[in-house]
């Protein structure tokens, strides 16, 4: 009888196991994914006004699906006159589909398809985040629409 208990137990035991290692098995290594954060854009538009551009970054990719949203703003006042320094105006926004993320040393590699508004517009169109992990410090690369965006997390972090 003992016998045929632990016969049991073991049976059940090596089920649940499966069934973890199963509902884990579409993660990169059995881990998400994952990021949110406020980000700078390293040397804002560039010459000649340098102007400074935030983003709000946010990404998940479980292995078999995922999403990408990243919206930058910038101030709509010039350098030195009031309201500078007020992030108030949309200049790109791109979302979508994570359709393929692999985690490369350090970093996540994760690219799809999305639409972008503002800079660089279109729809449909490729893009391959490489994130590091980290909080702030952590540097994160955009490239989408012909365009490559270097950025600097501020707040937030990137985990996989």
């Amino acid at each position: 009888m003992k016998k045929r208990m632990l016969v049991v137990v073991a049976v059940l035991t090596l089920s649940l196991i499966g069934v973890s290692v199963v509902a884990r098995g579409g993660e990169v290594g059995g881990r998400v994914i994952r990021g949110g954060a406020t980000t700078m854009l390293e040397g804002g538009t560039g010459s000649p006004d340098f102007v400074p551009v935030l983003t709000k970054l946010a990404f998940r990719w479980n292995g078999r699906e995922g999403n990408l949203e990243c919206l930058a703003i910038a101030p709509s006042a010039p350098a030195g006159d009031p309201g500078s320094g007020d992030f108030d105006t949309n200049v790109m926004y791109v979302t979508g589909p994570i359709t393929s993320g692999s985690v490369e040393g350090g970093r996540a590699v994760l690219r799809g398809n999305a639409t972008v508004t503002g800079l660089g517009a279109g729809e449909d169109l490729p893009f391959t985040l490489i994130a590091h992990r980290g909080g702030p410090g952590t540097r994160v690369v955009l490239r989408v629409s012909g365009l490559v965006f270097n950025e600097i997390v501020l707040e937030g972090g990137i985990s996989f």
